[in-house]
C-alpha cells in the first residue's frame, strides 16, 4: 500500500549530492578486463569527475549505462561490473531523472545489481536483507575491512532505492537496515570515500525532528566528521549539513555560514569538480529561500 507523497519522507534532495559521488568514483571498480579498456574507463571516469558542466554529464551518462549493461551481460558474475552498474544507475536516477516512474525503474535496476554483487561474496548478508533486523545486523558483523567498498556501494544504492520508492511505507521501513549497514562501514573504515558513510548517516538521522524520533545532534556530529574527513573540499557535505540539520533546528546563523562558505570556495578540485559545481547551485537556491524559511 502506498502512502501519500506529502506524508512520506522526501529524501531525493538529500541524497542527490552524495549519490553523485558514487557515480564519480566508479573508475576503479569498473575497469575493463583489457589494458586498453582499463585506460578507457579510467580516463572516462576522470573526465566525468572533473567536468564543470553538469548538463554535459547528464546528456552523456546514458551511453555509459548501456556500456555497463553490456559488460554485465558478458560477465554476469563480475562483482566489479555489478558494483559499477549499480552505482551508475543509482546516481543517474537520483541526480538527473525527474520523472518518478523512470527514477523507480532505474533505482530497481541499480539495487538489483548491488544485491547480486553482495550475494556473490556474502550470501548470508544477501539472504538476511529481507528478514528480521537482528539477523541482518548479525550478518553485517561478520564483514571485515576488506568488505567496506562492497558494503558502502550496497548501502548507498539501497538508500537511493528507498528514496525513489519514498511513497511506499514498506520501502521507508528498510531505512533502519540501511543505517545499520552504514554504521558498519563507519566502524570498519570511516574514511572510505572521504567519509561518505558519515554524510549518509547525517542525512538519515535528520530526516525527522527530535520530537518525532529523529536524532539531529547525532546527525550534526556525522556531518561535522564528514567535513573533516573530506578536508572541506567536498562542498556537497556543507550543503547537506545546512539543508538538513540547520533548517531542521532553525539555526539560521549556521545555515547561512555553511552555504556562504560553499559559494566562496573554489569548486575546482580533483575528483570533485562536478559535485562541487552542483553543490554551489544548490547552495545559492537555499540561501535565496532562507528568508522565507526561517
Amino acid at each position: 500500500m502506498n502512502a501519500p507523497r506529502s506524508n512520506a519522507p522526501h529524501l531525493r534532495a538529500r541524497l542527490a549530492l552524495p549519490l553523485l559521488v558514487s557515480m564519480l568514483l566508479i573508475g576503479g571498480c569498473a575497469s575493463l578486463t583489457s589494458s586498453a579498456g582499463a585506460r578507457l574507463a579510467e580516463r572516462l571516469s576522470a573526465a566525468i569527475m572533473d567536468q564543470n558542466d553538469p548538463e554535459t554529464v547528464r546528456d552523456g551518462a546514458p551511453a555509459y549505462l548501456l556500456l555497463m549493461d553490456g559488460l554485465i551481460e558478458d560477465e554476469p558474475d563480475s562483482e566489479r561490473f555489478l558494483r559499477a552498474g549499480a552505482r551508475l544507475y543509482g546516481a543517474y536516477a537520483a541526480v538527473f531523472v525527474d520523472d518518478p516512474l523512470r527514477a523507480r525503474r532505474l533505482a530497481d535496476k541499480s539495487l538489483a545489481y548491488a544485491r547480486r554483487a553482495m550475494c556473490l561474496r556474502h550470501a548470508t548478508v544477501c539472504g538476511s536483507q529481507a528478514g528480521h533486523f537482528e539477523a541482518f545486523a548479525a550478518a553485517l558483523a561478520g564483514l571485515d575491512r576488506g568488505d567496506v567498498p562492497l558494503l558502502y556501494d550496497y548501502a548507498t544504492v539501497w538508500a537511493g532505492w528507498v528514496d525513489a520508492h519514498r511513497d511506499d511505507w514498506a520501502a521507508i521501513a528498510e531505512l533502519p537496515k540501511v543505517g545499520e549497514a552504514l554504521e558498519r562501514v563507519v566502524a570498519l573504515d570511516e574514511g572510505h570515500e572521504r567519509g561518505g558513510a558519515h554524510l549518509y548517516l547525517g542525512i538519515l538521522k535528520t530526516l525527522l525532528p527530535e520530537a518525532a524520533g529523529g536524532r539531529p545532534e547525532e546527525g550534526r556530529a556525522h556531518f561535522e566528521r564528514a567535513v573533516e574527513l573530506s578536508t572541506g573540499r567536498n562542498l556537497g557535505v556543507k550543503v547537506e549539513f545546512a539543508r538538513r540539520y540547520a533548517r531542521l533546528t532553525f539555526d539560521r546563523e549556521l545555515h547561512d555560514r555553511l552555504l556562504s562558505e560553499v559559494l566562496a570556495a573554489d569548486p575546482q578540485a580533483p575528483g570533485l569538480t562536478l559535485l562541487n559545481t552542483i553543490a554551489q547551485r544548490q547552495a545559492r537556491l537555499l540561501l535565496d529561500s532562507a528568508a522565507s524559511y526561517f
